[in-house]
C-alpha cells in the first residue's frame, strides 16, 4: 500500500501517515479490512507471498502518475491485483488473471466499467 490517504474509526490498524508505504501480511491486511477504512487516495497492490517488491519504487509511486489509467500498466510490476483510489471519486481495479477479472465484472455488472472504454469516453 502506498501514497495513502484514508479515514478509519479504528486506532490500532497496521497503516498510518508516518510512512510512505506499507507491506502487509495476510493477518495485517485482514485486520485492516475488518477496521472498514475508507481509502480516499492510494495504491493497493497484491503480490505473491514469495515476492520482494522494489522498496525504492514503492516509496515513489503516486496515484497522480497518468500511467495508472493505462489498461495494461501495473504500478508494482510484481502485483497480480491493483486497486487505485483517486480522491474518493474513482477506483480503478486491475487484475492480471482474466478469470478473476471476469468474476469481478459479473458480480458488479454495470458498476464495473471497462477501463479502456472509460478512457475512450472520458480521458482520451
Amino acid at each position: 500500500m502506498t501514497d495513502l490517504d484514508f479515514v478509519s474509526n479504528e486506532q490500532l490498524i497496521p497503516i498510518n501517515f508516518d510512512e510512505d508505504f506499507f507491506l502487509l501480511d495476510h493477518q495485517q491486511f485482514e485486520q485492516l479490512y475488518k477496521s472498514n477504512p475508507q481509502v480516499i487516495w492510494g495504491i493497493v497492490a497484491a503480490v505473491p507471498n514469495n515476492t520482494n517488491p522494489d522498496i525504492a519504487l514503492l516509496s515513489n509511486l503516486s496515484v497522480e502518475d497518468t500511467n495508472v489509467w493505462n489498461v495494461n500498466h501495473f504500478s508494482v510490476p510484481e502485483s497480480i491485483l491493483e486497486i487505485i483510489a483517486i480522491d474518493s471519486g474513482y477506483t480503478i481495479v486491475k487484475f492480471k488473471d482474466k478469470k478473476i477479472s471476469d468474476k469481478f465484472k459479473d458480480y458488479f455488472l454495470e458498476q464495473a466499467l471497462d477501463l479502456q472504454k472509460f478512457n475512450e469516453k472520458y480521458i482520451n
